[in-house]
This record gives structure tokens, C-alpha cells and sequence, in this order.
């Protein structure tokens, strides 16, 4: 029987193949990597009665044996990790001997999770994560909002589940994400990461009170759109530029106001455009049109949607 000391290594570490119950009168130990006991995977040799050590093509350096047929691995790498057997000749028998498997697993390291863009454009972007490292004789799993991955066209996983692609990347599928590593021995999780998805306008909306207000009362006007990053707004009232402001509080209007409220939304990273007004009214009559004139001649936006 092979147990490893101690029984949970991480990389770099050292490990040690502890050999039990051998056989009597054994006259050497034969140590290979892998499941196939060829030359190739020949790592070293323990010749009992010449107390002599004899080194394989699948020596690195790293490997030593013992005379009770322990195999110390020092330094351990994810290459080391998988099958190990060792071959126990008996005296008599040259032909012919006991054969162990063992196979060593390393605890996985915490992963962590790269993109190919954290900052997509909503529904037209593909973006690629990766769960890091590559870790030998280990599964992957992926979580979205604490939760494991739907089903569903718009995510595809590589075949080793590795790598996750997201197609046409909206809020719903923007994570946070998190990958997990599991190896037989051990599990560990990465830290989350949301994707900084570049979005909007989306159409714009207006509050206020009412439309038609009282002399002395202060109309509370805002402007809101859904948008990523946030949009940058200008607002006029009567065509002259007012603070720029998501809420905007009017003077105390008299008797003989009458005007309007317009709302010029940008946002520059999707290079989305929008426009939306409202009418302050006090009964009489209103003619808008040199107010639009100006506000079109300034921002040169002829074609683009009003939404009254």
C-alpha cells in the first residue's frame, strides 16, 4: 500500500510516497510516472545489495529513493500530479514481482478568472473568461450570481469547462462570475467579477408635478434614463443652459410664465443620443417655436427623437 505524507500538498512543497507491507526479501524498487511501467516513465531505481541508486528518463532532479522503497518528490509541480507505480522485485524472481499504483493529487490553488473584455457593449460583444490556472486531474464549475450556469444559447462552455463565452452580453449575463477548481483532495473558489457592461440610452423619461402650475409654485422637473456610463445631461429652460442636474428646481414662476423644459442626454462611450422636453404652462398662449429653433441650431441635432 502508497500513501502519501502529508496527505494535502500544495505546489512547491514536498511529498513523500510512503511504501507499506512490502514483500520479504525484495532485492530492489523500480519507480515510474505514469500508469505504463516502459523506460519512458522509468524514474529511478533502488538496488538493494549493491545499495545503489539508478536514475530513468523520467527523472527530473526533484526525485529521491529510499532503501524502504519510499520515493520523496521535492518542489512538487501540477506536472507531478497523476499515476505513480512502483515495481518491487524479489530475490529468485528477476522475471516477476509486486506492482503498486498510487495516484497523487496536489490541492488546488485558488483560481482566479480572466476576460477578454471587461468592459462589453450591451448585446453586441462576445466575451471569453477563463478560469486560472490550468490545473492538471481537476474539474471546473462556474457560478452566476451564486448560482450554478442556466442553460442557455447566449453561454458555452469548452469542453474541459475551462472557458466560458458569453455571446451578446446583456445585465442578465454581465455576473458576477465565479469558477471553481475541485481535484479529489480539495476545492477552492475564485473571487467575483462582474463585467462593466457599456449600455443605454435607453428612452428617456420626465417627471415633474404637473404641467400647469400656480403663481409662487417651484416645479420640480427631472430627467432620468437608464444608462452605462451614467449620461451626461444639459438642460434648458426658455433656450438658455440651466445647471446640469438629473432633478432641476424652477424659480417661482408668476402669471405670466410660459416655457419650456428640455433635456439634451449624451453618453459617450455608446455615442447614444436623446432628447426630451416638457411644457411649463400658466393659461395663455405659448409659441414654442423660436425656443426650438434655437435649441436645434445649437446642438445641430435635426433627425433625432423627441419624445414630447
Amino acid at each position: 500500500m502508497i500513501e502519501d505524507q502529508p496527505t494535502e500538498v500544495s505546489e512547491g512543497k514536498d511529498v513523500l510516497l510512503l511504501v507499506h507491507n512490502l514483500p520479504q526479501n525484495p532485492t530492489g524498487y523500480i519507480w515510474y510516472k505514469g500508469q505504463i511501467t516502459d523506460i519512458h516513465n522509468y524514474i529511478t531505481s533502488y538496488v538493494i545489495d549493491a545499495e545503489m541508486i539508478i536514475f530513468g528518463p523520467a527523472y527530473s532532479g526533484r526525485e529521491t529513493v529510499y532503501s524502504n522503497a519510499s520515493l520523496l518528490i521535492q518542489n512538487v509541480t501540477q506536472k507531478d500530479t497523476g499515476s505513480y507505480n512502483i515495481q518491487i522485485t524479489k530475490r529468485g524472481d528477476s522475471t516477476k514481482g509486486v506492482t503498486e499504483c498510487f495516484t497523487l493529487y496536489l490541492e488546488t490553488p485558488k483560481p482566479s478568472i480572466s476576460s477578454s473584455n471587461l468592459n462589453p457593449r450591451e448585446a453586441t460583444e462576445t466575451v471569453i473568461l477563463s478560469c486560472d490556472p490550468d490545473t492538471q486531474n481537476a474539474s471546473y464549475l462556474w457560478w452566476i450570481n451564486g448560482q450554478s450556469l442556466p442553460i442557455s444559447p447566449s453561454l458555452q462552455l469548452s469542453e474541459n469547462n475551462r472557458t466560458l463565452i458569453l455571446f451578446g452580453v446583456t445585465k442578465y449575463t454581465a455576473g458576477p462570475y465565479e469558477c471553481e477548481v475541485k481535484s479529489p483532495v480539495s476545492s477552492s473558489r475564485s473571487d467575483p467579477v462582474t463585467l462593466n457592461l457599456i449600455y443605454g440610452l435607453d428612452t428617456p423619461t420626465m417627471s415633474s408635478s404637473y404641467t400647469y402650475y400656480h403663481t409662487g409654485e417651484d416645479p420640480k422637473l427631472s430627467c432620468l434614463t437608464d444608462s452605462h456610463p451614467l449620461a451626461q445631461l444639459s438642460c434648458l429652460i426658455d433656450g438658455k443652459f440651466q445647471q446640469s442636474a438629473q432633478v432641476f428646481f424652477m424659480p417661482q414662476i408668476t402669471k405670466t410664465y410660459r416655457g419650456v423644459y428640455v433635456c439634451f442626454m449624451h453618453n459617450s462611450a455608446t455615442s447614444g443620443m436623446n432628447v426630451i422636453l416638457k411644457r411649463i404652462i400658466v393659461p395663455g398662449k405659448w409659441i414654442p417655436g423660436a425656443l426650438n429653433k434655437i435649441f436645434w441650431n445649437k446642438f445641430n441635432l435635426k433627425g433625432l427623437r423627441v419624445i414630447p
